[in-house]
């Protein structure tokens, strides 16, 4: 429950900064779509299947972050019935705004508590869950790469 905790406070600190950085209407479920697009989700479906919800919920999110400028649909060059997903510079800018921000606590958490605290705890968990046992582009327990 340590850990969950420490991630929700992660991410909560890191959406609240978000939004002081002029980046408001950002939720933590939009960095794991973003992710996933980034990381080849560039249809509703693929992008359902790598966030475990239905093609309904991810086609919600992509309008989402079109209507917000961070991803754009665009018809597929190969299949004129298909669109694609692509992350725009304004959703790449984020990615790496929340990035710098992750840092930036990690800095605190070394600052309260030690440098060698902090990397022995990331050393204890790389050991416990391996270092590919999580992906960043997935939420949830389908996230482990099987």
């Amino acid at each position: 429950m340590l850990l969950l905790g420490g991630f929700r406070v992660l991410a909560d600190r890191a959406s609240a900064e978000l939004a002081v950085r002029g980046y408001e209407d950002v939720r933590p479920v939009h960095d794991f779509a973003l992710r996933a697009i980034m990381s080849g989700a560039d249809s509703a479906s693929e992008l359902g299947r790598r966030m475990a919800v239905t093609k309904q919920a991810a086609a919600k999110t992509i309008a989402t972050l079109e209507e917000r400028n961070y991803v754009l649909r665009e018809v597929d060059p190969l299949d004129k019935r298909c669109m694609r997903i692509r992350i725009t510079d304004h959703g790449l800018a984020l990615l790496r705004t929340g990035e710098e921000l992750f840092d930036e606590m990690r800095a605190q958490w070394e600052a309260e508590s030690g440098a060698d605290t902090i990397a022995a705890v990331e050393n204890a968990l790389r050991r416990l869950v391996g270092v590919n046992a999580i992906r960043i582009d997935m939420p949830g327990w389908d996230a482990r790469d099987l």
